[in-house]
């Protein structure tokens, strides 16, 4: 199987398991679904919590120096005029003049080698559509921001847009924070929120969609340290995801070329993960400068400078930013953990079969313990929901009854699981349990009366 093929394979495989064991669901489905929209299941809001958590806890709550935000996502059209989105927010696009599918202009030219420079108006002659062939006509720019109305009548002073990015809430913000707050620069100011992107070609999945989760993060710091805050924020990025235990072989730096910086940025950098279809964005990390608050304090008449208390001095700070999208981050967590392993099968032959084991790290687990009676009968069910209950403040766990203890392991492996506690006949008399690891496959006999203790320091 070449590459291509085994990349394709492994997308296919990733995209079943989560339907089948609802992590992620398509949009709509009974209706035919929605292009591109994805609804997340009873694992796959847990998964995404967790690692919504994971961030906020090495972000905010191990940081003195960082605050949280929770901005409105509709906010005064003015803001997104001010920040260059209204005209600036665009992508080239270009039909297909037969089969009528859109396309990225700038992505067709670099898949051909070719500069993506182009004038608007212009058609790509030399370019034909991916998907028939046909002939593609002019280019023209494209705004990505959702355009809504707000109020009973539809009119130019009742427009507003789904926000395209988190970071203007922070940066509109930056006043009310830094007085009620008391803070000193450096200090940063953090969110996780939903945006908003009508992207002309979304796919791979979650990779790219029109509605999206950010975790971004706005560090406010002295002009002329910011290069070295710049430094220190990506060594950061890299070291999360390490420390989730993503390959870094998978992991590269890719520093944006000074032509291609977007109007705000000094320098951009962006963490890429090897994606099976190849290198892609996951973690983007800029240096705003003082665009933001300049902008602002300009056009709003508010005065959005810092003074610092000892020395006096009056400045307006740089902002450095790492933006990490929460669904793009979910995705690479399960690529990274997904593993097939052989079994040997209880058939006579003794085949081998394929087993399926997410290997995500504790952390993010989904489920952090599985309940398995070895009868669904009692007593023995009723010492094992009791166990379960003893649990349930502590963390999340799954009680499963059904099949043989061979089959429920691999259920509780297929999901990530950590641990699976069997509760059998012994139990009743020696008031044990056994404790079975997911990677190790070492299995444990634990007393009843130590098991969330011992449970709650594997998290540790």
């Amino acid at each position: 199987m070449s590459a291509e093929n085994k990349a394709e394979n492994k997308m296919d495989k990733i995209i079943s398991l989560c339907k089948r064991r609802g992590f992620i669901f398509p949009g709509s489905e009974i209706y035919g679904g929605l292009a591109n929209t994805w609804d997340y299941g009873p694992l796959g809001i847990l998964l995404k919590n967790n690692i919504r958590d994971y961030w906020w806890q090495k972000i905010v709550r191990e940081n003195n120096d960082i605050v949280g935000l929770d901005a409105s996502i509709l906010m005064n059209s003015k803001v997104w005029e001010v920040s260059g989105h209204v005209a600036g927010f665009t992508d080239p696009l270009v039909d297909c003049k037969a089969c009528k599918k859109r396309w990225r202009a700038d992505h067709l030219l670099e898949a051909k080698g070719l500069k993506p420079d182009f004038e608007p108006d212009v058609e790509l002659v030399d370019i034909k559509c991916p998907e028939c062939g046909g002939s593609l006509g002019a280019v023209r720019q494209f705004n990505l921001m959702f355009e809504t109305n707000i109020g009973p009548l539809k009119d130019e002073g009742s427009k507003v847009y789904l926000r395209p990015e988190t970071a203007q809430g922070i940066f509109v913000n930056f006043k009310n924070v830094l007085e009620s707050q008391r803070k000193r620069v450096p200090f940063g100011i953090a969110q996780i929120g939903k945006a908003f992107r009508n992207e002309i070609t979304p796919g791979n999945f979650v990779f790219r969609t029109r509605e999206f989760e950010q975790m971004e993060m706005e560090w406010f710091v002295k002009p002329g340290t910011d290069e070295d805050w710049f430094e220190t924020w990506k060594n950061f990025m890299w070291e999360w995801f390490k420390n989730l235990g993503v390959k870094e072989k998978d992991l590269r730096f890719y520093e944006h070329p000074k032509e291609k910086l977007s109007h705000y940025s000094k320098r951009t950098v962006d963490l890429e993960y090897n994606f099976p279809w190849g290198w892609g964005e996951l973690w983007g990390l800029a240096n705003r400068t003082d665009f933001d608050l300049k902008q602002h304090s300009k056009f709003s008449g508010q005065e959005l400078s810092y003074r610092d208390p000892e020395t006096n001095e009056v400045f307006v700070p740089f902002v450095i930013e790492p933006a990490l999208g929460l669904t793009r981050a979910l995705l690479v967590l399960l690529l990274n953990a997904y593993e097939e392993v052989e079994t040997r099968s209880g058939n006579e032959d003794g085949k081998h079969e394929t087993e399926i084991v997410l290997r995500l790290h504790k952390a993010i687990a989904p489920i952090k313990a599985a309940i398995l009676p070895l009868s669904k009968k009692e007593p023995l069910a009723k010492l094992a929901l009791e166990i379960q209950a003893s649990l349930a403040g502590s963390m999340m766990t799954q009680y499963d009854e059904t099949g043989s203890i061979g089959k429920r392991y691999r259920r509780q492996d297929e999901i990530g699981t950590p641990y699976c506690v069997t509760v059998d006949f012994e139990s009743l008399e020696d008031k044990q349990v056994t404790v079975r690891d997911r990677d190790t496959m070492a299995q444990e006999r634990v007393a009843i009366a130590d098991l969330r203790n011992y449970l709650i320091n594997k998290f540790l």
